[in-house]
């Protein structure tokens, strides 16, 4: 029996090329290598407020570009966190072990509720719920990017405690770190990690962004004031835009290094342009032919709630048993 994987993605902003690298791209290489669960994790989208008529366009938005990457329906689950009611029920579960220190301590928590006046209970209890999505399904291997590599130790540490108070019940989940391309920084700020929730105009690229902005917005990013590329001397704007270029191309770092040594910088820009425009083509032709019939995605959707609903109902009926709750035979 192959280990089973599971991660997901907020449909909340546009899907960027961070997202592609960093994810999407990953686990469309080793989704046939595991029992593979690619959830959009709506619920975590609403620890901030979101429009109700957008936030449901974008799940299905999001899905369509999980098909259009390259994550096979036939091979792996595309699921709505919300259309399985199991993530809710574990996370209250398991919010009933873990300590409030415990949570108050997660960074991101922290610098979040620092920059809200007023933050709602879902922003604390956010861990505690990617612990249940996790948990529920008894995942081996989860494909995170280092900003979430906290919330998966506290995972672990929430299974060790349940575990250790009512029995063995949970697997023990095991971080997959993606190397190239895991961390592409923002355009406008290469020391800021590319986000969904950044609203500048030239911080990201979204995935289905036309050639035209895309070729704009990378001709706008910030290098140095340097002339040329300098190994030796890089500049954090210049690094991202190498960077970029290396994760779409899969070149080597000695082809990197012989192509773009001495590359002026507006050469540059137009070399990561053309490979970043041409790498998205066939993502934004695939997504263009998938979104044309409207119900394909319902039912891919559908399809994969219906194949985790099984596992997900079982691991919260042990996990009742476990703690004494009632439970029908």
């Amino acid at each position: 029996m192959k280990p089973r994987v599971l991660s997901g993605v907020q449909p909340s902003g546009n899907l960027h090329i961070g997202n592609y690298l960093g994810a999407l791209k990953s686990w469309v290489k080793i989704q046939r290598d595991y029992e593979s669960i690619f959830c959009i994790v709506d619920l975590h989208a609403i620890t901030v407020y979101q429009n109700p008529a957008e936030l449901r366009a974008k799940i299905l938005e999001v899905a369509a570009l999980f098909l259009a990457a390259g994550i096979d329906p036939e091979s792996s689950s595309i699921v709505a966190q919300s259309a399985v009611h199991g993530h809710a029920e574990l996370a209250w579960l398991l919010t009933c072990v873990t300590p409030v220190g415990w949570l108050q301590r997660m960074t991101q928590y922290k610098a979040k509720s620092e920059a809200q006046e007023t933050i709602g209970d879902g922003l604390l209890q956010y861990p505690v719920l990617m612990a249940a999505d996790i948990l529920i399904y008894q995942a081996n291997v989860v494909p995170v990017g280092e900003d979430q590599k906290q919330h998966l130790e506290l995972t672990r540490d929430i299974a060790q405690r349940f575990n250790s108070l009512y029995g063995e019940t949970f697997v023990m989940p095991e971080t997959y770190l993606p190397t190239v391309g895991a961390r592409v920084m923002g355009l406008d700020d290469p020391e800021k990690k590319m986000s969904k929730s950044e609203t500048g105009a030239g911080h990201a690229i979204g995935l289905l962004e036309p050639p035209s902005v895309i070729r704009k917005k990378i001709m706008r990013a910030t290098t140095d004031s340097n002339p040329g590329v300098d190994f030796e001397n890089l500049g954090a704007g210049v690094r991202n835009l190498l960077s970029i270029f290396q994760a779409f191309s899969a070149w080597s770092d000695d082809q990197v290094r012989t192509h773009f040594t001495g590359m002026r910088y507006g050469d540059l820009k137009k070399t990561v342009a053309d490979m970043v425009v041409a790498s998205l083509e066939p993502l934004q032709k695939r997504y263009a032919e998938i979104t044309a019939d409207p119900g394909y995605i319902d039912r891919i959707l559908q399809e994969g709630r219906d194949r985790v609903s099984p596992i997900a109902n079982a691991t919260v009926n042990t996990v009742k048993q476990r703690m004494g709750l009632y439970t029908r035979s």
